[in-house]
């Protein structure tokens, strides 16, 4: 018969310790889940791209709800344990539900310390470590304007940078004078002052919270030295404690947090603890790595293996905060006994600390190039002679000279046990055994089989050098091609270059022609196939509406609430009386809730119910309005400045030149969104360098660039050419364009599809071939005769009812 295990906390640490549980004896327990929360097994690392926008709750599940299923464990999600009844050996809920357990796992965690100031109970006063944390935060961005952030560690920092992407005005408090004080020195905190404050984020560094006014809400947050901040939100993000009140409750022994021994048993011997509640040898915990090693241990005991022993050690620090690597590990501070090696490039923005005593390297910061942090991180645990290393180890592993084969060696020279992917504590040796043990391949296949470069990413470098190393010439053999999706094994490419070869004009013709592997296609297939033929048969093809995202369906943005977000096209920006009459009438009939001037010059109206939008559209029309497409893979906006007409600083009439080519290009489906911008001189006020295709003013003509992206990555646009006319802008325009839409995969911006081409491609096809530009042109003035009808007014048209105008309204 089953012995009976129950975890209490369905969090990072006690699901992994089941994980290994189920590793070594898949058979030994009847298990049992409690967690507070109404998901399975989320990694919390992952909460700040969620805040971004840049993945959802589903995305950054490690285990979900059929992992439960699929391994007999008994997940009771959203159900608080209040009571451990020692004595009878249970566990009782707040709902009274019971389970008995034989071995009973505690991984309760830790909660955010709330600084004990007045006004620290106002609602708008919330910490940054759930998802419910995360739903208030986006919630909130969606009605108020300013935040504030108290605290400028990592939680703190991704917080605000998640709360700037959402479009709040987002200030930062910190206490002292060095932003993440845990993982960095001054030289490199001031760095990273310097690119976030580039970025938006603005601070008040050695401040100390006095405060929070408001009245039924916060308002404000003072300061000690008597000045305050107004705000519509504080985030509290100054630090964890263990979560041992439930233990302490029970009688079992515990000091700051739930104390245990080597085995992570607590004073009881039927239960165990790991994680953030639990205090081994004096030291409590925040990291991953060390709660993955406990996890290992605990397993090795619950299974009566009874061999593994926790021993805390020395832990490094590898993160990527708001896209900038970092990396830290033992004492980087140092003090006079210790002597330093720095590295300063501040035009790159790296920064490398080395801090060695006695010969010895026993500390390490790295801003913004950390390849080498496992191989420093391997001398600190070795305790490595590094007298011999001084004069090169700066400048990494592979400067040394002792391989000559570059930087595929730095991880070759790891041993098994070093630690590549901090975020869900992966080693070396696991890495090489899934891959060669499973056939693994691929980047895809590493992150699915052993979770290495899943999470922030900051270890992709060295688990592909793992996968080089590993395979070897299999690795360089082995195709880069990447399948379209499940359903077939052809890339974009091979599926693309099918539908022109072999004539194939349906989604049907192509998945019977191709050997589709499922009769209907899936969400990721069915898309691109929709898209490759309508670019490709641009007056044959019908517009599959079926095969495109809801936003598409709808011709609306969808939002959280289930309301939609309609966007009418400005050309250029430029708007009149007439029209914002027309908006302000429109807004109120429908009652919309927001009006937002969008960063593409144009007006979003937010909260719109789906009933309302076809009646929307028709109002929206009457008034001379079209689709702003804000919802499509399509032109998004055309970006201008006032130009040569009123500003004295102009060179050519870029608002003119922008209407032109909003007016030319609008209705264009692409693989992804794409953005256009016209300055009218090189101050760059539309922002120009950082779109798909940028348009700079000067006095002798018109400087074009490509291939900017000014989101969550952003890149500075390549320069293309110059030209003298706005007709041959016109017509590069076009040609690009074209040259995208043909040619880049489905989904894929033209920031990343011109790395991956390579910026000499598109100049020899576009500027050292005229010939070939004018075909390119052409084919696009040729797509574009059926592109340009608004959906809006076609929809209105068609399913309306019961529409009233608007000027009979009121």
């Amino acid at each position: 018969m089953k012995e009976k295990l129950v975890l209490i906390g369905n969090g990072m640490a006690g699901v992994r310790t089941l994980e290994e549980v189920l590793k070594l004896s898949p058979d030994k327990y009847e298990i049992t889940v409690f967690g507070d929360e109404p998901y399975g097994n989320y990694n919390r690392i992952m909460l700040s791209p969620v805040l971004a926008g840049e993945k959802t709750i589903n995305q950054i599940m490690i285990n979900d709800l059929q992992w439960y299923q699929d391994n007999n464990i008994t997940l009771h999600a959203g159900k608080r344990i209040t009571k451990i009844d020692r004595v009878n050996c249970q566990v009782i809920s707040e709902d009274g539900t019971v389970a008995d357990y034989d071995r009973l796992l505690m991984a309760t965690g830790s909660r955010p310390f709330i600084l004990p100031i007045p006004g620290s109970d106002l609602p708008g006063v919330i910490s940054f470590r759930d998802i419910a944390d995360v739903d208030f935060m986006l919630e909130t961005a969606q009605t108020h304007k300013k935040a504030v952030v108290i605290g400028g560690g990592l939680l703190g920092l991704e917080a605000a940078n998640g709360l700037m992407i959402q479009g709040m005005d987002v200030t930062v408090v910190h206490l002292t004078d060095v932003l993440m004080n845990q993982q960095l020195d001054k030289p490199a905190s001031d760095m990273m002052l310097e690119q976030l404050q580039a970025k938006g984020l603005k601070f008040l560094m050695q401040h100390e919270s006095a405060a929070i006014e408001g009245d039924g809400r916060v308002e404000r947050l003072l300061f000690k030295d008597g000045s305050s901040i107004d705000t519509d939100l504080v985030v509290m993000a100054v630090g964890i404690r263990p979560n041992a009140e439930l233990a302490k409750s029970a009688g079992i022994y515990c000091e700051r947090g739930i104390v245990v021994d080597d085995t992570m048993q607590t004073y009881d011997p039927k239960i165990y603890a790991v994680g953030e509640c639990v205090q081994h040898r004096g030291l409590t915990f925040g990291l991953v790595a060390p709660l993955f090693e406990q996890a290992k241990v605990c397993a090795n005991h619950l299974v009566h293996m009874g061999i593994a022993r926790y021993m805390s050690s020395i832990t490094s620090t590898k993160l990527k905060v708001t896209g900038i690597d970092l990396f830290s590990a033992g004492d980087f501070i140092g003090d006079e006994s210790t002597e330093d090696l720095v590295f300063k490039d501040a035009a790159r923005h790296v920064y490398k600390k080395l801090v060695i005593k006695n010969d010895q390297l026993v500390g390490a910061v790295l801003y913004g190039d950390t390849v080498d942090g496992a191989w420093y991180f391997q001398l600190m645990r070795d305790g490595t002679d590094v007298s011999s290393l001084r004069e090169f180890m700066l400048f990494g592993q592979h400067h040394l000279g002792d391989s000559g084969h570059g930087a595929a060696n730095a991880v070759d020279g790891l041993p098994d046990d070093a630690e590549i992917c901090g975020c869900n504590g992966v080693c070396k040796g696991d890495i090489v055994k899934a891959i060669t043990t499973e056939s693994l391949f691929t980047l895809d296949e590493v992150k699915a089989h052993t979770k290495a470069a899943a999470s922030c990413g900051s270890c992709t470098g060295l688990v592909e050098q793992l996968l080089a190393s590993t395979l070897g010439s299999d690795f360089n053999d082995t195709p880069t091609k990447k399948a379209m999706c499940g359903c077939t094994d052809m890339s974009h490419g091979e599926v693309k270059a099918a539908i022109r070869e072999q004539q194939l004009k349906s989604i049907p013709e192509v998945m019977q022609a191709l050997d589709w592997k499922t009769s209907d296609g899936c969400h990721s297939c069915r898309p691109a196939l929709n898209y490759y033929l309508l670019s490709t048969w641009p007056n044959e093809y019908v517009d599959d509406a079926q095969s495109r995202f809801i936003n598409e369906r709808v011709h609306a943005n969808i939002q959280k609430d289930g309301t939609y977000s309609v966007v009418p096209r400005m050309w250029g920006g430029v708007t009149n009386a007439r029209e914002l009459r027309a908006l302000a009438d429109i807004s109120d009939k429908y009652n919309v809730p927001t009006v937002k001037v969008t960063g593409g010059q144009r007006i979003d109206l937010l909260g719109v119910k789906k009933e309302d939008l076809p009646n929307m559209w028709a109002d929206l029309s009457e008034a001379g309005f079209v689709s702003g497409h804000a919802y499509g893979k399509s032109l998004r906006t055309v970006k201008t400045c006032v130009g040569s007409e009123w500003c004295r600083f102009g060179t050519q009439d870029s608002t003119g030149l922008g209407i032109n080519i909003e007016k030319m290009t609008w209705g264009s489906w692409t693989p992804h969104k794409f953005k256009i911008a016209v300055s009218g001189c090189p101050r760059n006020c539309a922002e120009a360098t950082i779109k798909d295709l940028g348009v700079v003013c000067v006095d002798s003509g018109y400087e074009l660039h490509v291939g900017g992206n000014g989101g969550i990555k952003v890149r500075a646009t390549d320069f293309l050419c110059k030209v003298s006319t706005e007709e041959e802008v016109m017509e590069y325009t076009a040609a690009f364009m074209q040259l995208y839409r043909e040619d880049a995969h489905y989904l894929e911006r033209t920031a990343p599809w011109i790395e991956r081409v390579g910026l000499k491609s598109v100049v020899s096809q576009l500027v050292d071939d005229p010939d070939n530009r004018k075909l390119l042109a052409e084919r696009f003035y040729e797509s574009q005769k059926n592109a340009q009808e608004d959906p809006w007014a076609q929809h209105a048209a068609t399913q309306r009812e019961n529409y009233i105008p608007i000027k009979q309204v009121g």
